[in-house]
């Protein structure tokens, strides 16, 4: 079984939804009835898929905050979904969770390997899934317990949705917060063009790169009063990245 919470829009991989966006993948129904009704009982979105397949179809049309994964599905395993996932920029960073009926060593060791964030072993109580998936989110999400992300001089309340220096508000257009969010979620890490339109447009937003490079352009213009448009740095022949100076 894969379950996937969705976070910031698509974008990023952090909680910045009060209601996290769940799927849950799994080829038995019954199990996907009762995790969507204990989860959307705890105030969660839930999506589901019967097998690996439409999870990716399902990812490919929103991008989630976190993924439980059932070992045992038929055609592509939840290990093999697990790994193909790390290897893809749009899914590298999506929490995983795997929930088997497989309790050996060896195979909890195989699936950290491949890439997940916790095991949950069958049978297991709503109770303590709720509990692993909060975890999960908390370790994952780069802002506080307030919901702030802060780098450098700027600070993002991404309950309210705004970008703020020195308590001075920063006028965004929804697509720059977006961006700004993105980048701030993955500090220092450099970005390609379709990277960034795949994490920040959704990977269905067939959009030309230099789309990417109009909206940078807007948002450097905005932190520029702050001193805080040295942040988006230019990769040549790359991309962009975000690193503050402090």
């Amino acid at each position: 079984m894969l379950i996937i919470s969705i976070g910031p829009a698509h974008a990023n991989g952090q909680l910045s939804k009060n209601k996290p966006l769940i799927l849950v993948v799994d080829d038995e129904a019954a199990i996907r009835d009762m995790i969507r009704f204990a989860l959307e009982r705890a105030g969660m979105k839930v999506q589901a898929a019967a097998n690996a397949q439409e999870a990716l179809l399902r990812i490919s049309e929103q991008r989630p905050d976190i993924m439980l994964v059932d070992w045992m599905m038929p055609g592509i395993s939840g290990l093999k979904l697990t790994r193909r996932l790390r290897k893809d920029s749009f899914t590298e960073d999506i929490p995983i969770i795997m929930l088997t009926a497989k309790v050996s060593e060896d195979d909890k060791v195989a699936g950290l390997e491949a890439g997940t964030d916790d095991y949950v072993t069958k049978p297991f109580s709503p109770r303590e899934l709720l509990a692993r998936i909060h975890a999960v989110l908390r370790r994952s999400s780069p802002t506080d317990e307030r919901g702030q992300l802060i780098v450098g001089k700027i600070t993002l309340d991404t309950l309210s949705r705004r970008a703020l220096v020195q308590d001075e508000e920063v006028s965004l257009g929804p697509t720059e917060y977006r961006l700004l969010e993105f980048f701030m979620s993955h500090t220092g890490r450099a970005f390609s063009r379709t990277q960034i339109l795949d994490h920040v447009w959704g990977a269905n937003a067939y959009l030309e790169e230099r789309t990417v490079d109009v909206h940078i352009r807007r948002l450097r213009k905005a932190l520029e009063p702050y001193g805080a448009k040295e942040y988006l740095q230019t990769v040549r022949g790359h991309g962009y990245r975000f690193l503050a100076d402090t």
